[in-house]
């Protein structure tokens, strides 16, 4: 689906709400895996915590103590998640999660890849979509192009090629 024309022969719709929030718990999976190591690593065994009694011991992750220390904070919760997301759209137009779902975000004019300008400005506007209540990304499920705040600054839609075969009979 990377750089979809308009003009294609296959079924194509706007990715509502609910299959993007699925995406974005994909998302989330996906990346806790690839930041939980560079945590461990970071603070070392500041973040587990024992737990004993009556012949028993265990230890477990404690999330209280799990604040990446001065620096690594930014880098880890911040910088990271955006290089790794920027990535993934300059190359596949979409998260692994949209990816999965076969989702892909493209212009919203041409229905070509969008520009690094507007993965930039895509990116930013995640900051304005969560700053109000989140409303930001629940406008995806009122609005008719199913475009959040991100997406409209951005002039990008997210779609969904569901690539159903059509019915054919015998005839």
């Amino acid at each position: 689906m990377e750089n979809t024309p308009q003009g294609t022969d296959q079924q194509l719709e706007y990715a509502g709400f609910w299959v993007r929030v699925l995406a974005s718990i994909i998302d989330t999976f996906l990346f806790g895996l690839l930041l939980l190591p560079l945590i461990a690593l970071t603070l070392g065994d500041a973040q587990w915590s024992s737990v004993e009694g009556e012949g028993m011991h265990m230890s477990t992750m404690s999330f209280e103590t799990l604040q990446v220390p001065g620096g690594w904070n930014i880098v880890i919760n911040y910088i990271l998640p955006a290089i790794v997301v920027m990535l993934f759209w300059v190359y596949k137009s979409a998260t692994p999660g949209k990816l999965i779902l076969k989702l892909a975000i493209v212009d919203a004019k041409t229905g070509e890849k969008p520009s690094v300008t507007q993965w930039i400005v895509r990116y930013l506007g995640y900051y304005l979509s969560a700053m109000v209540l989140m409303l930001g990304f629940v406008w995806v499920g009122l609005d008719r192009r199913k475009q959040g705040w991100h997406d409209k600054i951005a002039g990008t839609v997210v779609i969904s090629n569901k690539g159903k075969e059509p019915v054919r009979f015998n005839n």
